[in-house]
């Protein structure tokens, strides 16, 4: 009788496990008012609640495990990989180096970056989006351009695809972003450091890449001249700028590269072209346009694409200066 009343206490453990809990107590205490099954009873009291115990801890542990696989989806990765390319193995990394050195060699690597840029080609793709109450796009304005030079040699981008529009709450044309263009893709060249007060602030991984964090601020602002406010991410390794992000700014506030849209805070990402040089790809700016007591999100994003190293027989050389003619 002893052991079927043992049985039943344990496979009550398998329904609820609070009720199984309390049931088993209650047994307890009413084995332990009989004196003589006292002797008997005593090992079913110490065996029976430490089971319970055990059943509790493994509920809770499946219940907490039920949580964990109930959580929401994983955010997908980003959409900007800042990767290497070439077959050259990577150096070991550098050691410790002063700031003002760290800062010395990225900006003489943007002096290269910014001569060699002007012998590729590549296509600009600039998207202006409007969002509309239930945050989708509600229009949007498309420009391609390519780099090309007029006949004195002067760099100037080239419409390749007819702008497209179905914009509702303003109209664009693409003179209008003729201002783009202005805007340095390297502001903190070596002739240009002079200009500026860099704070380092840190370390920080952009996709997988260790960087150091430079906080960038203009000395003096002028009227007739730009210049960036803002975060440069270089990397740790090889003490190259991978990402931008950032403003610029005059005597008078903030630059709008766009007339009539608040664009001015870019967030800029780079790319790896041909295993040595770091090019902007991607740029974005997120802003609020206030329009007749309307307040429309709108975006900027700018992609360039498909950079091809430009032919030496399409190289334009610098124009030559005419020799005088001598004296007679």
């Amino acid at each position: 009788m002893l052991g079927q009343d043992a049985r039943g206490a344990l496979n009550s453990c398998f329904g609820s496990a609070r009720e199984a809990a309390q049931r088993g107590i209650e047994r307890i205490q009413v084995l332990m008012s009989q004196p003589r099954q006292l002797r008997c009873y005593k090992h079913i009291s110490f065996v029976l609640p430490a089971y319970v115990l055990l059943m509790l801890a493994a509920i809770q542990g499946s219940l907490l495990r039920a949580q964990d696989a109930q959580q929401g989806p994983i955010a997908p990765p980003p959409e900007h990989h800042v990767t290497r390319i070439g077959n050259e193995s990577e150096p070991e990394a550098p050691p410790s180096l002063p700031e003002a050195e760290i800062i010395k060699r990225f900006s003489q690597k943007e002096d290269d970056y910014i001569l060699a840029r002007a012998h590729y080609t590549y296509q600009k793709t600039i998207r202006i989006q409007e969002f509309g109450a239930d945050g989708q796009p509600s229009g949007e304005f498309v420009l391609v351009t390519q780099p090309g030079r007029d006949v004195g040699g002067k760099l100037l981008e080239k419409v390749v695809e007819k702008p497209r529009s179905t914009l509702q709450h303003f109209y664009l044309r693409s003179e209008d972003l003729e201002g783009l263009q202005r805007i340095p893709a390297f502001p903190l060249t070596s002739s240009q450091l002079g200009k500026y007060d860099l704070k380092y602030l840190g370390k920080e991984q952009v996709d997988e890449i260790d960087c150091y964090i430079f906080q960038a601020k203009p000395r003096v602002v002028e009227r007739i001249k730009a210049y960036f406010d803002g975060i440069v991410w270089v990397d740790a390794k090889y003490l190259e700028v991978v990402k931008t992000y950032g403003k610029w700014v005059t005597d008078q506030g903030d630059v709008h590269t766009i007339a009539d849209l608040p664009f001015s805070l870019f967030e800029t990402y780079r790319e790896n072209v041909d295993g040595k040089y770091w090019f902007p790809s991607y740029s974005r700016s997120d802003e609020t346009l206030n329009q007749k007591g309307l307040e429309i999100p709108v975006r900027i994003v700018i992609k360039w694409t498909d950079f091809k190293p430009v032919p030496i027989a399409a190289q334009t050389p610098p124009p030559s200066t005419p020799a005088s003619s001598p004296k007679p």
